[in-house]
């Protein structure tokens, strides 16, 4: 049968820690080393040279007093025989814990107990220690062997529970980023959405004032002029030529840049602002480098007006298509 020290080591213990939990606690068995071993594990001598324990050991017995016989008056023999043997100590052999009972062989083996029972009353005892039995220590292997087996599914399932609280935490924060750049996203086409609302009410509130000041002039010229005077009347505008003139006056407004936001084919958004006088091919040149959907071939188009942008719109500048001061353009799957 295998020694305690190879069943030691054949469990994964650094050979010096094993041979120091078997001296430590007396070569009582690998049980008792194991939990020895377990109890100082994270000890920061644990490491330590046996021999600095065993020379320890050496010099706290080499301390104790020795007993010497006073020097007193020659006995007789027969006087000096009986105080002999009335005096002639039992020879100790083991420690016993006065709380439990069990047997201990060394100091080392009570200090052991001491501290891992909680027990603190011990005396000396003549008992002798009887050895193990092969049948007990087949035993004690079995149980030991049984402790490690129950100690190493504990470490896994706290380190299968340490993964899964790992997981928990970085699906909360992958879910929170997302959440957190789709608000931002739904606040840029909301703030986009708010200006073009106003520019098509500033347009419209323009329109408005310029169709009323010119029912007014007509209705002055009407109250000026005869009907028959047809060389006058010839210079009047109409009311359509005024509105077109205005509308054409009002469309001149020039915007230095224009903000895109462009959709990808699979959902995501880029948002960019290029300058208005920039042709359209900049823009593809821009989604080509940027986009996360793939390197398929694609087209450009806008919804409202829908229109689909062919590769002679490459070369217009961004505000002659109707591209400015922001618009959405939708990429989508090219055949070519």
């Amino acid at each position: 049968m295998s020694s305690p020290l190879d069943v030691l080591l054949e469990m994964g213990f650094p050979k010096l820690r094993a041979e120091k939990a078997l001296v430590l606690t007396g070569n009582q068995g690998a049980e008792a080393a194991m939990e020895w071993l377990l109890v100082h594990n994270d000890d920061p001598g644990v490491d330590d040279p046996i021999e600095e324990v065993k020379s320890e050991e050496t010099t706290s017995s080499a301390k104790d007093p020795v007993a010497e016989e006073p020097e007193n008056e020659p006995a007789t023999l027969e006087e000096t025989g009986d105080k002999a043997m009335e005096s002639a100590p039992q020879q100790l052999k083991s420690y016993k814990c006065d709380n439990c009972g069990k047997l201990l062989k060394s100091e080392m083996e009570v200090e052991f107990h001491a501290a891992q029972r909680g027990h603190d009353s011990f005396s000396e005892s003549t008992e002798e220690i009887k050895p193990l039995t092969e049948d007990e220590k087949a035993e004690q292997l079995r149980q030991l062997q049984e402790k490690m087996k129950q100690r190493r599914m504990q470490k896994e399932q706290e380190k299968e529970e340490e993964e899964r609280n790992k997981e928990r935490m970085r699906r909360r924060t992958g879910q929170e980023m997302l959440e957190a750049k789709k608000r931002m996203e739904d606040e840029e086409i909301k703030r986009l959405a708010a200006l073009r609302r106003q520019e098509k009410m500033e347009e419209k509130l323009a329109r408005q004032r310029i169709l009323e000041q010119i029912e007014r002039d007509k209705q002055a010229r009407k109250e000026k002029f005869a009907p028959s005077s047809v060389a006058q009347s010839s210079k009047i505008l109409t009311v359509s030529e005024v509105v077109s003139t205005v509308s054409a006056d009002v469309s001149k407004k020039e915007y230095v840049e224009t903000r895109l936001q462009i959709r990808l084919t699979n959902g995501q958004t880029l948002i960019q602002s290029f300058g208005s006088k920039e042709e359209l091919a900049a823009v593809r040149l821009y989604i080509e480098m940027n986009r996360t959907d793939g390197s398929n071939p694609f087209s450009l188009m806008t919804t409202f007006p829908k229109k689909i942008f062919t590769e002679e719109d490459m070369e217009k500048p961004l505000y002659q298509l109707g591209l400015v001061p922001s618009a959405v353009l939708i990429v989508t799957k090219s055949c070519s």
